[in-house]
């Protein structure tokens, strides 16, 4: 995260019996320009806020809709106890931050920033693995192409991958897409290098 974001105009929903820290945290929240929502029943996964703060200590496993290793939002646990279960728990759900309870109005502004910047962390992170599989997916073909370069140019192996990776290059296309055309025959095959 590159710049410190402004909360205003989010929803943020707060998984937790009403007490005096609901009533903290709705107070800071407003006063950051949040709409707040205190519920302490299961979110529907239809209608997700953008941030969720959950109750680690009496929040149980179906709590939050969605897969615990990939979660839809970014989630600030609540947590008044310092039971490794309990914080194995908020690890489990996705939790990004941590604001301890009883709430002071102080910690919720860096807990929303933190929770969003290590969610938005996740996804890219999630978005180079698949990249990166999706490369790893159409090796066969590039290896399949650099094959038919060899044959074609009675040239080796490095030459041949060379020949496809500066064609790749100067059409400004993805090596694997490269592969494919030649592969499939739309390509006609490039000059050895």
């Amino acid at each position: 995260m590159r710049q410190t974001p402004t909360f205003a105009g989010s929803k943020v929903t707060i998984l937790h019996r009403e007490d005096g820290n609901t009533e903290k945290l709705v107070r800071q929240l407003r006063l950051l320009g949040v709409e707040a929502n205190a519920q302490w029943a299961p979110l529907s996964p239809g209608d997700l806020p953008d941030i969720i703060m959950v109750d680690a200590d009496q929040g149980w496993d179906d709590l939050l809709p969605f897969d615990r290793q990939a979660p839809l939002r970014p989630v600030v646990a609540l947590l008044g106890s310092e039971a490794p279960g309990r914080i194995a728990w908020a690890l489990s759900q996705g939790a990004g931050a941590i604001i301890a309870k009883p709430v002071a109005s102080s910690a919720v502004y860096p807990a929303l920033v933190m929770a969003l910047s290590i969610q938005q962390e996740r996804e890219e992170a999630q978005d180079r693995i698949r990249h990166l599989e999706e490369r790893s997916r159409l090796r066969p073909l590039v290896y399949a192409a650099v094959e038919r370069l060899m044959a074609s140019h009675a040239i080796g192996e490095d030459q041949a991958y060379r020949t496809l990776r500066e064609c790749a290059m100067r059409r400004r296309l993805p090596m694997e897409q490269i592969a494919a055309f030649i592969v499939a025959g739309a390509e006609p095959l490039p000059e050895a290098i």
